[in-house]
């Protein structure tokens, strides 16, 4: 099969398509002939690297997010047949024509959802989902900031608020990106610069402050989150692309008696990853087949232009998920 292969740590040009072995189906495990993929900025961490995959995955092939067709399956496998059609999270690996996968951390992709817009979906909306809704717990009526609402995960946010009723607040460095994100169902919109957007969260809140932060960037933005959060407010910190160091005013998170948790997808064992697949299949699937939910897709790419894929991503100008197909 051809793959991108990852020739050591450095930039975009370490990326090269290349003839590899094709996997082999272990007996609980499906192999699934990927049609598409997407770029993540896991996958800028790992190509340049600082972010080691997990154990699991392989070492020199990226991709975190898939759609495809099923075309072998293991001894032990009963609920997906070859030619089924899937979608899901990896570690590693889909940037390939094929990719192994325990049978049970994939979903059906609805009949109606194309490949491209398929593989663009389970990182976004999965870690939309589990860090706004299950780890958060926003609520209709409540309201939440989105830092980088121009980003996969951020547009997924925002349409994720809007479904079950909550009020969205997003931040972006550019004003047309928050154009674009009013189009999904974005209700305010908050260009930053230099880290700076507690007092306008405050100002568009009658100073009560929001109950939940969806924190997509880290280093200053936490400082800054925790002052615009309500009593009993929660923020999930997701990405660091702002920094890896912050400092807290602790007395702010005791006053106002504010949840702080971290929280990554990549990494979690079996077990998790299943749950996951059943968030995918149970919660987000149903509701992109009725076009409630829809990737936002920038650009969709070859694979072989995986390295002009990440030049694009790292230059932060996309709005939505760069796609690449197979």
């Amino acid at each position: 099969m051809q793959a991108i292969v990852m020739r050591g740590a450095g930039g975009p040009e370490v990326l090269e398509l290349a003839d590899v072995a094709a996997p082999v189906p272990g007996k609980s495990e499906v192999r699934v002939r990927v049609r598409a993929t997407a770029v993540n900025r896991a996958d800028l961490l790992q190509r340049m690297g600082g972010y080691p995959p997990p154990r699991d995955a392989p070492a020199d092939i990226l991709g975190l997010e898939f759609a495809g067709e099923v075309d072998a399956v293991g001894a032990c496998v009963f609920d997906l047949a070859v030619g089924d059609r899937v979608f899901g999270l990896v570690g590693g690996g889909a940037y390939a024509e094929h990719l192994v996968v325990h049978e049970r951390t994939v979903a059906r992709l609805p009949d109606a959802v194309g490949f491209v817009e398929g593989a663009a979906i389970p990182e976004a909306f999965l870690t939309a989902y589990d860090a706004m809704v299950l780890q958060a717990g926003l609520t209709a009526g409540e309201s939440v900031v989105v830092h980088a609402v121009g980003s996969g995960v951020g547009t997924a946010a925002v349409q994720i608020a809007r479904a079950i009723g909550a009020r969205s607040l997003g931040t972006a460095r550019t004003a047309n990106k928050l154009e674009r994100a009013a189009a999904l169902g974005l209700d305010a919109g908050i260009c930053v610069q230099d880290a700076c957007f507690s007092e306008r969260v405050l100002e568009l809140t009658g100073g009560r402050g929001v109950d939940v932060v969806l924190d997509l960037a880290g280093g200053a933005y936490v400082a800054e989150g925790l002052k615009c959060l309500a009593p009993k407010g929660r923020l999930v910190l997701v990405g660091l692309v702002a920094g890896g160091r912050a400092e807290l005013d602790l007395s702010v998170i005791l006053r106002k008696r504010i949840t702080l948790r971290g929280t990554v997808m990549r990494s979690r064992p079996l077990e998790e990853r299943i749950a996951a697949a059943q968030v995918l299949g149970r919660n987000i699937a149903p509701l992109v087949a009725r076009g409630v939910y829809r990737a936002v897709i920038d650009q969709v790419l070859p694979l072989a232009q995986a390295g002009r894929a990440h030049a694009l991503l790292a230059a932060n100008e996309s709005f939505g998920k760069i796609v690449l197909t197979t």
